[in-house]
This record gives structure tokens, C-alpha cells and sequence, in this order.
């Protein structure tokens, strides 16, 4: 069980999700504006283990408050609740660094069931060694550990979002092949090949300052100029 920051203005539907999270065990807490979700989530170490964000509030919205989030250098998982099926709302989304969304209105067990899966650190889709991944790999000075969602370096160990974990065990799934972009908005996100959106570089950006003795001239996860990106251990 985990601890949820549930950012919603509109009072029935937040204290509707608490109670339901909470009958699920976790432990919850409830913020009806932006300015409070953004000091609640400022720094690296806020202490929430999941953010179920909606996108329209008052002050700050969800979009800003998601980007000085991960700017801030804080990776907690975010399921961001938009009002429309727009595509635009939902690339933006991701690309301030929501791992999730849903659209309103949304049915409670999708969102539980999303909840579960950004919380779960235990396995990956359930799917063990049968991709060909092991739960742990090695290369540099680095331990990934997909089972448990963490990357250990010699300065410290650090916790993977799913999609973060997801975009690193699609590159070494396919160790030493150029993987194009389009492939990994698909598998990882869910998004049509084509999407117009540089989510999949502010990834790679992200999981460099981790696995990369020097982030500027990459050994690991290397580009691959026009097409996509390549893994080597």
C-alpha cells in the first residue's frame, strides 16, 4: 500500500476518491488547488508514492504543477486526470511528466486499476523473464533492478516510474538494435507512432542522469540520429 496526493478542486469527486483509495488501504491525502499541490510535492523526497493530478484548478494548473514536479527533481508516479479526450491535453500531459492519465468522466475501477499499476514496484506487467529481460541487469557501474523498479549506482539507489522502467526494459529488450521512436511512444505510452511530442528524449534525458557516466557523450543509450535510440551494455 502507498501514499496518494489526490490533487482535485471539485469537493464530491475528491472526497469520493479518498474513500475509495483508502478502502484499497492506502494511506491519502486531499488538496483542492494548485499552489498547495505544488508546495505538498516540492523536492525530491516529498514522501508520496503516487499523484492522481487533475488538470484544471485553481491557481496553478495540473500541467504546471507536474512540470515543477520533475523539475524539482521529484519522479513520484503521476496519473493525471483530464476533462477532455483531446490528444493535445493528453501529449502535454506527458510531456510535463504524467506517467498516466484518464479521461473524464472515468469509471473508479479503471482508475483503481491505474492506481495499482503506477504503485507497483513488486513486479513488471507480470511478465517475469518471459520477454527476455531479466529482473536484474547489469552494465557500467549500474544495477537495474525491473522487479523492484530501481537503479543503483555508486552515488546512491533511485526509484523508476513505470514508464520510466518501461522505456529502459523496451531498449534493453532490443540490446544493440536502433529502436525508432515511434515504436517506443506505442509500447511504452500508448500513443499513435506519428504523435508529434518529445516525450520519449525528455525520457531518455531522464534515465541518463542514471545509467551514464557522463550524460553529454552517452556510452549506454545512444542516439540515433533521425530514427530513435540504441542500448548498449
Amino acid at each position: 500500500m502507498g501514499r496518494i496526493l489526490v490533487v482535485e478542486d471539485e469537493a464530491h469527486l475528491a472526497e469520493g476518491l479518498v474513500f475509495n483509495l483508502e478502502a484499497e488501504g492506502h494511506e491519502v491525502e486531499a488538496v483542492g488547488d494548485g499552489a498547495a499541490a505544488a508546495e505538498r510535492l516540492a523536492g525530491p523526497e516529498s514522501g508520496f508514492d503516487l499523484v492522481v493530478l487533475d488538470v484544471m484548478l485553481p491557481g496553478l494548473s495540473g500541467f504546471e504543477i507536474a512540470r515543477r514536479t520533475r523539475a524539482s527533481g521529484n519522479y513520484v508516479p503521476i496519473l493525471m486526470l483530464t476533462a477532455k479526450d483531446d490528444a493535445a491535453d493528453v501529449v502535454r500531459g506527458i510531456e510535463e511528466g504524467a506517467d498516466d492519465y484518464l479521461t473524464k468522466p472515468f469509471k473508479l475501477d479503471e482508475l483503481l486499476a491505474r492506481s495499482r499499476a503506477l504503485l507497483r514496484r513488486r513486479r513488471w506487467d507480470g511478465s517475469g523473464e518471459d520477454d527476455g529481460v531479466p529482473s536484474e541487469v547489469r552494465f557500467g557501474q549500474v544495477v537495474v533492478r525491473f522487479d523492484r523498479f530501481e537503479i543503483e549506482t555508486p552515488e546512491a539507489t533511485h526509484t523508476l516510474t513505470p514508464r520510466e522502467a518501461g522505456l529502459l526494459r523496451a531498449l534493453v529488450e532490443r540490446e544493440g538494435e536502433a529502436v525508432p521512436r515511434g515504436e517506443l511512444l506505442e509500447s511504452v505510452w500508448g500513443l499513435r507512432p506519428d504523435t508529434q511530442t518529445r516525450v520519449v528524449d525528455s525520457f531518455v534525458v531522464r534515465l541518463r542522469r542514471y545509467v551514464e557516466e557522463d550524460p553529454a557523450k552517452p556510452k549506454h543509450i545512444v542516439s540515433v540520429r533521425g530514427h530513435g535510440y540504441r542500448f548498449e551494455r
